[in-house]
């Protein structure tokens, strides 16, 4: 996700400034014993898992909910990278990877027979938001980024993008629903203008035919603006 993968960047910068604090400790640890490093590492962790933000830890739940498979593409190092896929309960990590490594792995799993939605906002991304099925960049993103992309969004919410799949659901339902009401009513209405009750004495005048057509343009219109998404 792309909240992960910007923050995975300062969990990069932040565990380099932590390095050589770790260079100084490590003196400590000779004269002092074990403890004063594990103290470290413990504050290393905890620095790095502050970083995440909440929006993150809700999205990941909601595509999870909604059956959908998640997966970090960045370029930091495996151990920050997988902790914070620990964290977030992401499936898989592709740590330590170029930018054509990551179109490279888009490929693969679409080959596997997956459709592949990426988000991202770096340069680096562009390679890969060009090769899924759906690229989704951020607004305040690199241009080569938003230019790659199908999709912008506006603000840097993770949230958005849950509601992306959200809206495209309802959208997909609604045009099922449109479709089968209107097949059914031209199944039966046009053999009923035709004259096929004509023996019985019911047939259609031209006049109330173009009315009944409008009222099914109506309904589907109708139907179409009760689209809502929270």
């Amino acid at each position: 996700m792309e909240d992960s993968k910007h923050n995975n960047n300062n969990y990069h910068n932040n565990n380099r400034h932590k390095h050589k604090n770790h260079n100084h400790n490590d003196h400590q640890h000779d004269n002092n014993g074990n403890n004063k490093h594990d103290h470290n590492n413990q504050e290393h962790n905890n620095a790095l898992a502050d970083e995440i933000r909440e929006s993150s830890f809700n999205a990941i739940k909601k595509l999870k909910e909604m059956n959908i498979k998640t997966i970090m593409l960045t370029g930091d190092n495996k151990q920050v990278a997988n902790l914070v896929a620990k964290q977030l309960s992401i499936d898989e990590v592709y740590a330590e990877v170029l930018p054509h490594e990551k179109s490279d792995i888009i490929e693969d799993l679409q080959n596997k027979g997956l459709r592949v939605a990426m988000t991202g906002d770096g340069i680096n991304d562009a390679p890969a938001l060009a090769k899924a099925d759906l690229g989704i960049a951020i607004g305040a993103g690199t241009d080569v980024a938003i230019e790659s992309a199908d999709i912008i969004l506006v603000k840097s919410n993770p949230n958005d993008i849950v509601s992306i799949f959200e809206l495209s659901k309802k959208t997909y339902r609604k045009m099922i629903q449109n479709l089968a009401w209107a097949t059914g009513y031209n199944v039966f209405a046009i053999p009923l203008a035709a004259g096929v009750l004509y023996t019985f004495g019911i047939l259609l005048s031209p006049a109330v035919g173009a009315i009944l057509m409008s009222l099914s343009t109506i309904i589907v219109a109708i139907n179409a603006k009760l689209l809502k998404i929270n």
